[in-house]
């Protein structure tokens, strides 16, 4: 017997990337396989558990950094923007991890107290914890399931229901508890991001966002820069110049007319904050990644 706990799962990954890629026949389960060192990495993170098996990464949630290496997993609790590198990886030993989609309904079901979960603060979006040894089984049968398609649709939500029990009921358990129901604070974040996301063009309303999380604005500030490490119109650049160059990147957008479409009024303004974010300014970025994306020629 392997004496790597890992090696199963390491295992299951390789296979699954082989025949995969990236998307698994499973939804909301998503693979990686790096074998270089890569980032900056500009990504939304949404309710999951990110777990590394080889390699390590540091994800930045504004200014506040998480590591985690193999045998580490990373909860996020809400919809977050973020900043990450690959930091290990190599050829012989590729940076390997998966990511499992969290479901706020099944934590909310799970929950034996829920007047206690209501209670709880919110704490920050992004939580780091050491992957335990009972959760090693379920995590295996999960991905080796995506190799036997008939049993898929019958057998997943009971594990993926097993995986939550016992991410409730260890150390991740604080950080999920936020997500489980729709009255605590966390969960009130929750919506005021949403408004957010889905209005992120808009001019920012800090009054109607308060509102929507039914707090008032000196509360929803405080709570939601504790949550995100960052203040709510810190958040909308983030998300409106991730959006810009998705933009930039599907094709030749011209520069000006993306920065309308996500908000800016201001074409210099907005050159200047999508350099400070992405090192380049729109137009250079946008030829310069579409360039490494191109399929080689013959």
């Amino acid at each position: 017997m392997d004496s790597d706990p890992l090696a199963p799962l390491r295992d299951a990954i390789t296979r699954l990337w082989q025949a995969h890629g990236r998307e698994t026949p499973l939804d909301g389960l998503y693979l990686t396989s790096v074998s270089a060192p890569a980032g900056p990495i500009h990504a939304v993170y949404r309710p999951s558990l990110c777990v590394v098996v080889q390699g390590a990464k540091i994800s930045m949630l504004g200014d506040r950094a998480y590591r985690y290496d193999a045998g580490k997993c990373l909860i996020a609790a809400l919809e977050v923007p973020i900043r990450a590198e690959i930091t290990d990886a190599t050829p012989d030993r590729p940076y390997l991890a998966f990511s499992l989609a969290l479901d706020p309904a099944t934590i909310a079901d799970l929950l034996l107290d829920p007047a206690e979960a209501a209670a709880i603060p919110p704490g920050p979006a992004l939580a780091v914890h050491s992957l335990g040894a009972e959760l090693l089984d379920p995590l295996h049968r999960l991905l080796r399931l995506c190799e036997r398609p008939r049993d898929l649709a019958i057998l997943a939500p009971l594990i993926r229901r097993e995986i939550t029990w016992l991410l409730l009921n260890g150390p991740m358990g604080p950080a999920l508890r936020q997500i489980g129901l729709a009255g605590s604070p966390a969960a009130r974040i929750g919506r005021a991001i949403a408004q957010i996301r889905d209005s992120f063009a808009e001019q920012l309303n800090i009054a109607r966002l308060a509102e929507v999380a039914a707090m008032s604005p000196a509360t929803f500030h405080r709570h939601f820069k504790a949550v995100t490490a960052m203040t709510p119109v810190q958040y909308q650049k983030q998300l409106r110049l991730q959006e810009a160059r998705r933009l930039l990147l599907s094709d030749a957008a011209d520069v000006a007319r993306v920065g309308y479409a996500i908000g800016y009024e201001s074409p210099s303004q907005f050159s200047r904050e999508y350099r400070r974010m992405f090192g380049a300014p729109p137009g250079r970025d946008g030829v310069a990644i579409r360039k490494v994306l191109a399929p080689p020629t013959a």
